[in-house]
């Protein structure tokens, strides 16, 4: 079967995407979960030892507190509060906690730290999947045990303001509740003010046992405009005022033989540098825990605060209400609150939740006998019957005191141990699902190498034997040998398998494909063996230059680095090396070919040093174009790569990426501090300009002005929203949301879009195919403009002149170096692909989901829509590798002499480059699935590298529809 290399390369990508969808469903593991029943009950509790077994024995303990307030305080960093901001901003909150009426924690939230995710850890005490990450834009109902259901099923009447995670998590659990929308990140009033007006009401009432607020102005503020934003100070001060109104009120109501009420200050997770959050650095991770009681009695003063994780909340609410614990909680008791209790009440709770530990460590862990913490419980267990058995005969010894204490150490060390372990063991792999993606994954990968002498020759066409290898009788053994094995593994599979789930019919499919898949693999390895009388083919000329090794090793040796975690943190640091290296390998090429040229003036066959195996054709000179002399355009040529080398030192002073000097200030942050204002509105005006001036030269008159209209809407906008300054504004003027600016530059990209596709369109019905190809070329640099205009809306004020230089190398270079130097397609399309690689981290962008500006999916929307602010979003995040397809897919169009075979070279280098590092990082983290940073480091990259896959493949979709209608025309 004889396919395009384009066709050929899209087909092969989406079996990639398939198998990279079935690997990652696999891979992120379902969390551990005990399987005795599906909610914990009254009955559950462990018998106290030497109480016999009468009802009393197994009696749920007496609540604590009479009330619970809880305020979460969403991306509130424990420096908020414990910090120099917390002495300046929450004063009423500093001066509680030293009054000695508080405990003061850090908690520390496990990645991924968004909302969603936390949420479930706050109330089931279990480690969520990292899949949840995904999860957190449509969040389902929560059917795990969790401490809302426990406390609506003991009678307690639950109230809920703020985020509406909540209500979709806990559909019918609350009395009351009214939901805000948590996305729609360009609010951070509106979204506070409708919790706090239903305050005054509700605390005057006593018809309610626990109230939860959940609020989001502090996360907004943070997308928009960092952890150092001048909004955060007065933001503080507003939380503060609530925790002050609340406290007040719950203090009101306390009485003599009543119980204590709680008041909860908590954040579900910080904030990085940039004010987003997702990934695992300390900003991100650390959160503020304070509980507020007047049953608390410690030293006045301030307490440093001490560190515990996020998760030991759940089980320590659940007792403190008298509730029992989730059964899938791996969160142990906070000593510091039931420090008050008498000594058998404080062994009874942990004796507690020692027993649903280790009932959930002994369903999740087959060995769970040889656990350390395992064996510390069983011995705290027995001590405690022997200090029971003292207690009940009436010893008052100091003997007893001190055996207790010593029985209270050994609980909490073992529930320290057993909380560890299970922390550790975050859920169960599905191998079968991960083994099967990787193997057609690699298949694909292997296809790809096999096919490429054919793929990147003059005809670009690609023979599979797939018709031949249906026939074969190798076929129908592989296919009744992967039968075999999928009926062994899913009878005898002990854990949870995707796979054996799926109907039989969908599974065959899938082994029938991979059978076929491995049979025409044999056929061409078979078919590239050498012989002695054997011919060879046509485009077997195909041969290595210099600067295709220098292209291979690079992505080979970037691939391999990938092996490293602190590699994959600091993966920037690699492509900015490789970007240098090939700027200098350019310009090698370029004083090369010139001087050659001065050497020898009369040679008129003087070929470039890199051959494309193309002729050059009619004579070039791009200077002319310009409106200089011939003779400059040799000087152009040399400061080209120079150019391109000084735009990128400058771009990498712009923003910090990664890790290890994220922390450290960049021009970025130095644009956007409010006494630099006036010069960031200058740079962005001028990076406006620039970027109309180089887009503007291959459209029409009418994109022509749509595109400088446009443009001046992004200033607009950006003025609105606070980011840029007109010379006539004021910076005390009011900040708005921009959306009527914003839906004013829609207009002008969807008019510059429409007359792009128009004109593609129309190229179709020209009768001549020169007159068809001007115009299918201006076609395509409209739609380009257009996805211009669109990323300048999307990208903030101070990352504008990342645009404008990714435009001015992708002018100079198209005109000086790959037109003059006559690179063949293939060398092109991996030039724009580690161009984009390197731009992608130009914007500001990591391997830390914390990295992803949601706040762009919001633009010129008045309310959370999902569609379109995941398409923003995700256009905003990849536009330098979009912008650098895009650019590659107009340039190798407007090549007439080559265009054919050149949408099919770019096309399937694409796939080959895409799919590389995919298989690569596919079994690495197969190998690695129990390293450290497993879920802090390999699962961010792996969601990236499937996000990427997925983006190349609507790149090549676009590729091959261009190449299946220039090969359709005559």
């Amino acid at each position: 079967m004889k396919l395009s290399s384009s066709v050929f390369a899209l087909l092969c990508l989406i079996c990639e995407i398939v198998s990279l969808a079935l690997f990652l469903r696999g891979f992120f593991p379902v969390p551990v979960k005990s399987s005795f029943s599906d909610k914990s009950k009254v009955t559950d509790f462990p018998a106290e030892p030497q109480t016999g077994s009468g009802p009393n024995s197994s009696k749920a303990p007496a609540p604590l507190f009479k009330r619970v307030v809880i305020v979460l305080i969403d991306a509130l960093r424990e420096d908020f509060v414990f910090g120099s901001d917390g002495r300046r901003f929450m004063p009423y909150t500093r001066h509680v906690m030293e009054r000695g009426s508080s405990h003061s924690f850090i908690a520390k939230a496990r990645p991924p730290t968004v909302t969603m995710p936390r949420i479930k850890a706050l109330t089931t005490g279990s480690i969520p999947g990292f899949i949840d990450v995904v999860m957190n834009l449509n969040s389902p109902a929560l059917l795990e045990d969790n401490l809302i259901w426990q406390a609506k099923s003991a009678g307690k009447r639950i109230i809920f303001y703020g985020d509406d995670t909540w209500v979709r998590l806990f559909p019918k659990h609350f009395m009351e509740h009214d939901g805000t929308t948590s996305f729609f990140v360009s609010d951070y009033t509106e979204v506070d003010n409708n919790v706090t007006r239903h305050l005054d009401g509700t605390l005057k009432r006593d018809d309610w046992d626990i109230l939860i607020l959940h609020y989001l102005g502090l996360d907004h503020i943070g997308h928009i405009s960092g952890p150092h934003s001048s909004l955060i100070g007065p933001k503080l001060m507003e939380m503060d005022d609530v925790i002050k109104k609340i406290h007040a009120s719950l203090v009101s109501k306390e009485s003599e033989g009543t119980l204590p009420n709680l008041l909860v200050l908590c954040g579900d997770h910080g904030m990085s540098e940039t004010g987003s959050h997702g990934g695992s650095s300390e900003p991100e991770i650390n959160t503020p825990l304070v509980l507020i009681s007047p049953t608390f009695r410690r030293k006045a003063g301030f307490e440093e605060p001490g560190v515990l994780e996020q998760v030991d909340l759940t089980p320590t609410l659940a007792l403190g209400l008298g509730l029992p614990i989730s059964k899938n909680s791996v969160g142990h008791l906070i000593p510091a609150v039931f420090e008050e209790l008498s000594l058998r009440e404080q062994l009874r709770l942990l004796q507690i939740n020692g027993h649903q530990l280790s009932r959930l460590l002994q369903d999740s862990n087959p060995t769970f006998h040889k656990e350390v913490g395992y064996e510390q419980f069983r011995v705290a267990e027995k001590s405690h019957g022997s200090w029971m058995k003292l207690y009940v005969d009436g010893n008052t010894s100091e003997v007893l005191s001190n055996m207790g204490k010593k029985v209270l150490k050994q609980y909490l060390e073992a529930l320290k141990a057993m909380s560890s372990a299970l922390s550790k063991q975050l859920g169960k792999y599905d191998m079968y699902s991960m083994i099967m993606g990787m193997i057609f994954i690699l298949q694909v990968l292997f296809l790809l190498l096999l096919a490429m002498p054919e793929a990147l020759s003059r005809e670009a066409v690609v023979d599979v034997p797939l018709a031949s290898s249906l026939l074969s009788l190798p076929f129908y053994l592989l296919c009744l040998f992967g039968s075999a094995l999928h009926v062994l593994v899913c009878t005898s599979a002990g854990g949870p398998c995707y796979l054996c789930s799926l109907p039989w019919v969908l599974v065959f499919t899938v082994i029938v494909l991979s059978s076929a898949f491995t049979c025409a693999l044999v056929s061409m390895v078979a078919r590239r063996m050498p012989t002695s009388n054997k011919t060879p083919t046509k485009g077997s000329d195909w041969t290595l230059s210099e600067l295709d090794v220098l292209l291979l090793i690079g992505t080979v040796g970037h691939t391999l680095s990938l092996a490293s975690s602190s590699f994959i943190e600091e993966e920037h640091q690699t492509w900015y090396f490789l970007l240098n290296t090939l700027c200098l390998a350019v310009f090698q090429d370029v004083c090369r070919k010139y001087f050659k040229e001065q050497r020898h003036r009369d040679e008129e066959d003087e070929g470039p040093l890199l051959p494309s195996g193309a002729k050059e054709g009619p004579s070039f000179f791009p200077a002319v174009e310009l409106g200089m002399s011939p003779g400059s355009e040799k000087w152009l040529a040399l400061a080209t790569p120079l150019l391109t080398l000084t735009c990128c030192r400058l771009l990498r002073s712009l923003n910090q990426t990664g890790v290890q000097w994220a922390h450290l200030p960049d021009f970025g942050h130095w644009l956007n501090s409010g006494d630099h204002k006036a010069f960031l509105s200058l740079l962005a005006a001028v990076s406006l300009v620039l970027i109309f001036l180089l887009v503007q030269r291959h459209c029409s008159l009418v994109s022509k002005i749509a595109l400088a209209l446009g443009l001046l809407g992004v200033y607009s906008y950006r003025a609105a929203v606070g980011n840029v300054l007109f010379p006539w504004q004021h910076s005390s003027r009011a900040v708005s949301k921009g959306t009527v600016e914003a839906r004013f530059v829609y207009v002008f990209v969807l008019g510059i879009l429409f007359t792009g596709v128009k004109d593609l369109l129309r190229s179709q019905v020209m009768s001549s195919v020169l007159d068809s190809g001007r115009l299918k070329s201006r076609g395509l640099w409209e739609v380009y403009s257009g996805v211009v205009l669109l990323v300048a809306l999307l990208f903030r004020a101070h990352n504008l002149p990342t645009l404008a230089c990714c435009l001015l190398i992708q002018t100079v270079m198209a005109q000086f170096i790959w037109k003059k130097l006559h690179y063949d397609a293939a060398q092109t399309t991996i030039m724009h692909y580690w161009f984009g690689q390197a731009f992608f981290y130009f914007q500001g962008n990591s391997n830390n989901i914390g990295t992803v500006d949601i706040s762009v999916g919001f633009v010129g929307l008045e309310s959370y829509v999902e569609a379109p602010a995941i398409f923003l979003t995700a256009l905003s995040t990849y536009a330098g590798p979009l912008l650098w397809a895009c650019h590659l897919l107009c340039f190798l169009s407007s090549q007439r002499d080559r265009a054919v075979m050149g949408l099919g070279h770019g096309s399937y280098c694409f796939a080959l480059l895409r799919s590389i590092p995919a298989v690569f990082y596919v079994v690495l983290v197969t190998g690695l699935r129990y390293h450290l940073f497993i879920w802090s480091v390999f699962s961010p990259k792996l969601l990236y590298e499937a996000m990427h896959t997925l983006i190349n493949t609507a790149i090549c979709l676009f590729f091959t529809f261009m190449d299946q209608e220039r090969s359709a025309r005559p």
